[in-house]
């Protein structure tokens, strides 16, 4: 039964009110619309609030204007409202206004001591908890085990084919249910190993088993990054380096990759995971849809009385109906580019409009929800999130036509918007002409050849990059210092956590016995080893610093990013950062370079990804699931490296264009070129003194200053305060291969559910906004498995202008604006360049 008792000083829970006690007068409703929360939680609130004494009303409320006055996400009313109480002093002179205001302001101090201060995390999260309810038990290790080795081998094996398959964790978090439903038929006679008493049926599936199971998933389903680096070493075509088959170097690095993450995320908990402003937007949708799965109190959400499992049930068979029609029966539905149909050979109509290689200037689209999710779920992220990266993407648009019409840096010689590298034939880079037998740079060969060229969109994207690095340090510093001052306190001061944190999820995970610090930091110390010895034992030419390097980055940037991401759902990817100082440390040494990237911008990745899962945990009050993340992890990448060897000696002709089951490696053909461009030909030569895209380094300099007007001009100008610099920088990453189609659609469809149904239909939103979107995702994932399993992998197609015209043209053919000049080459021709 769930605990339900009164918050006492340590606040470890608290009493459920019954609405009759709720005070008569008190109009939950308009509370509610000021301070975007439902009738029941008000009502809690509200008994709560009455054994609050005025001191303790008065630190709460100078609390919320000391830690939200720069919080996006917490309700601006309250924060105006708060502002007024302490510092209007006209405001004062009236008791009356000033009264009604302090009992507004008591309901909303009560809540943030009793309850999360935001509206989507209470929609989500339950402030309730039972320490009685088991969590890893057999049975969630058991079926863990199963999907995570399920998932590691599926995701693994199909990831070098054309079209590849991934399965994601939502698909495990649908499947786990009847698995441990069947489970329950098991005998529950009890068992005692090593002093541990267990069973193999502790009872009905409970909600906590559920999220272990998930929370394994989301580990275990992730490919090791190294896998690619071993690729192209491996490879004949690529770097022929045979002993990379060697099992025992494929589970050292893969290892070591993986681990490092953990040892970053444990370290980072008192910035990340336990701050109340760390809301981390994804895994809202994830505890909705376990809260579907399991007993919940019947709820009337604006005369809606349909529970949250039918509800996704709904969801997830309408979608799983429809997406067969935009992914496979009727593709036009998901590129509707309607416009290049009026003038499919109109090089500047496709260019503009255009959805496969245009800029995707349409009203319309696309009917696809995977192709409007593609860059951001309108959904999940706040709204404030969703407009500023669709402000990044508009606002880079003209910017890449005008690189185009003007043919800066001989861009109207190539298609507008592509991610590919290209010779200054406008043929694809054909890098085995610029290295000799060693694999290593060759400066005759390259100077006999071409120097490398990108598209205007693939320009446009670096130079969002550069800007978007120094952004984020610096509007880190400017509106996130003191955080990061309070966790290095917290950190430093090794105080309890609950003596630092006052969020109601934490004092409630003071019942569970916390992983110390030095725990993850023995894990990361190990994982650093573990990379030296597989660097350092096995002839890869690369220096077992490399690992130290990588992680040097990946330290600097992992609590800036981390925040922004936990605030925003936006994460900046450090991959571009990696690869230019990667090249720059290790010039010429591809293979070091690609260390280099997967310790600084793969470790950093790791990192979130599972922060974010102990911020999961956090929320449906786990022990923090360490071992659960460390095992699966092991599971996942023995199963992974046994798969990657098994494709390296067992397919035969794997990884070439003709290879009869389709093994034909795209995904590493990319890596490889990045590979070469970056760390053979080296970041120099690009954007280096006298390089051909030497100026977008400027770039890093308007990055590191574009935050500081809107800081200094957000309480002047309330505009600004809406305005998100790394967020809206962000959104000019979409392009190469996205566009505007891929952002556009997003923006209605958020503000209809965030804004206009958040703000008039609250409790409808609060109990079905996350789970329709979690439908629809799952119900995709598993769709697009039966429909490659069942039609795509025995080769059956359907030829038919539904699914022909879309990449009829110059759209789907990527024509160019301009046509060769006279020799057939452009640019500095050989001899001219070095």
């Amino acid at each position: 039964m769930e605990t339900e008792l009164k918050h006492d000083e340590k606040g470890s829970s608290h009493s459920v009110l019954d609405e009759k006690t709720a005070l008569a007068d008190l109009d939950t409703v308009a509370l509610g619309t000021e301070i975007e929360a439902v009738a029941d939680d008000i009502l809690e609130a509200a008994q709560y609030a009455q054994t609050m004494t005025a001191e303790e009303v008065a630190q709460t409320i100078q609390l919320i204007v000391d830690e939200h006055a720069d919080d996006p996400n917490f309700p601006t009313h309250v924060l105006a409202a708060a502002k007024r109480y302490l510092y209007d002093e006209e405001l004062k002179q009236d008791p009356a206004q000033y009264a009604h205001l302090y009992e507004e302001l008591k309901v909303e101090a009560a809540m943030i001591v009793i309850n999360s201060p935001y509206a989507e995390v209470r929609a989500a999260v339950s402030n309730h908890d039972d320490v009685n309810v088991p969590a890893g038990t057999f049975r969630a290790w058991v079926i863990g085990t199963i999907f995570v080795a399920a998932g590691g081998f599926i995701n693994q094996f199909f990831s070098i084919r054309f079209p590849g398959i991934t399965v994601a964790s939502n698909v495990a978090q649908v499947l786990a249910y009847p698995a441990a439903k069947l489970m329950e038929l098991l005998p529950t006679t009890e068992f005692t190993t090593f002093g541990y008493t267990w069973t193999l049926n502790p009872g009905p599936f409970n909600p906590k088993e559920h999220m272990i199971i998930t929370i394994m998933a989301n580990v275990g389903f992730n490919t090791p990054y190294t896998n690619n680096i071993i690729w192209v070493q491996y490879l004949p075509l690529y770097f022929n380096q045979g002993w990379a088959t060697s099992f025992g170097y494929q589970i050292l690095v893969a290892l070591s990759t993986n681990f490092i993450g953990y040892g970053l995320a444990g370290l980072t908990r008192r910035f990340l995971v336990y701050p109340a402003y760390a809301v981390w937007y994804s895994n809202l949708s994830i505890i909705s849809l376990n809260r579907a799965f399991h007993v919940e109190k019947e709820t009337v959400a604006n005369g809606w009385k349909i529970s949250r499992m039918r509800w996704f049930l709904y969801c997830f068979g309408a979608m799983f109906v429809y997406f067969w029609f935009p992914d496979y029966i009727f593709q036009a539905l998901s590129y509707f580019n309607w416009m290049t149909w009026i003038a499919p050979n109109n090089v500047h109509l496709a260019a503009i409009t255009g959805a496969v290689s245009g800029l995707g200037f349409n009203p319309i689209p696309t009917f696809d929800w995977n192709q409007l999710v593609y860059f951001l779920d309108p959904l999940i992220y706040p709204f404030y999130s969703t407009f500023n990266s669709f402000l990044g993407t508009l606002i880079t648009f003209p910017m890449i036509v005008a690189l185009w019409y003007s043919n800066t840096w001989n861009t109207g010689y190539l298609p507008i918007n592509s991610n590919r590298v290209y010779d200054n034939t406008g043929a694809l880079y054909d890098v085995s002409k610029a290295v000799g037998n060693n694999t290593l740079f060759d400066k005759a060969l390259y100077e006999d050849y071409s120097p490398a060229y990108l598209a205007a969109g693939n320009i446009l994207l670096y130079g969002v990059f550069f800007a978007v690095y120094t952004a984020t340090i610096t509007h880190t510093i400017l509106y996130h210092r003191r955080e990061i001052s309070h966790g290095l306190k917290s950190l430093i001061s090794r105080k309890k956590t609950s003596e630092i944190h006052k969020d109601v999820h934490v004092r409630l995970m003071m019942s569970y016995q916390e992983v110390p610090e030095w725990q993850y930091l023995i894990v990361l110390v190990l994982a650093i080893a573990l990379g030296a010895v597989g660097i350092g034992i096995y002839p890869t030419e690369t220096s077992p610093a490399v690992v130290l390097y990588g992680v040097f980055l990946a330290a600097i940037f992992v609590v800036p990013i981390g925040i922004i991401q936990s605030i925003t759902n936006v994460q900046v990817t450090l991959n571009v950062l990696a690869e230019l100082f990667g090249g720059l440390w290790f010039p010429g040494n591809a293979v070091a370079m690609n260390y280099f990237k997967s310790y600084g911008y793969v470790t950093t990745a790791h990192t979130l990804n599972f922060a974010q899962d102990l911020k999961l945990a956090h929320y449906m009050h786990i022990s923090p699931p360490f071992w659960a993340q460390n095992y699966a992890t092991v599971v996942s990448s023995f199963v992974c490296a046994a798969i990657l060897n098994f494709q390296m000696t067992k397919i035969s002709g794997v990884c070439t264009p003709d290879q009869i089951d389709h093994f034909t490696c795209p995904g590493i053909n990319t890596f490889f070129t990045a590979s070469v461009l970056w760390g053979t030909l080296g970041p120099k030569r690009m954007f280096g003194a006298g390089g051909i895209y030497n100026d977008l380094l400027y770039c890093f300099l308007i990055g590191a200053l574009l935050p500081i007007p809107f800081w200094y001009l957000r309480k002047r100008v309330k505009l600004f305060e809406h305005v998100h610099i790394p967020v809206l920088i962000v959104g000019g990453l979409i392009w190469a291969p996205g566009s505007l189609a891929n952002i556009w659609p997003a923006v209605p469809v958020a503000y209809f559910f965030n804004v206009f149904v958040k703000k008039r239909y609250l409790p409808w939103w609060s109990k079905y906004n996350y789970i329709t979107t979690t439908a629809f995702s799952a119900a995709i994932a598993i769709s697009a498995v039966v429909i490659f399993f069942s039609l795509e992998w025995p080769g059956v197609v359907i030829n038919w202008s539904g699914n022909t015209r879309p990449f009829d043209g110059c759209d789907g053919n990527a024509c160019t604006r301009l046509v060769l000049p006279v020799g057939g080459t452009f640019g500095p021709v050989v001899g001219q360049f070095q």
